[in-house]
């Protein structure tokens, strides 16, 4: 019950939303408009679905390779 009141929190919601939207902020600067439109639409989502927000923060990452794009490789 506990977890369940802080995933559906406004804070937790709040925090996925601007997480997915500093996705979508990165995407568009790195030219990949297509991502960051998209990326937009599940900020949208993830205010309602907080859920949609985390999987498509764990897609990206697995589309990235497992590493943040800010990441350099050793």
């Amino acid at each position: 019950m506990v977890l369940k009141r802080f995933l559906g929190s406004t804070v937790t919601r709040s925090l996925t939303v601007i997480s997915v939207l500093a996705e979508a902020k990165k995407a568009f600067s790195e030219g990949k408009q297509t991502r960051a439109v998209l990326l937009l639409g599940v900020a949208v989502l993830a205010w309602k679905w907080m859920l949609i927000g985390l999987v498509a923060q764990g897609a990206l990452k697995l589309v990235r390779g497992g590493r943040s794009s800010g990441s350099s490789p050793a």
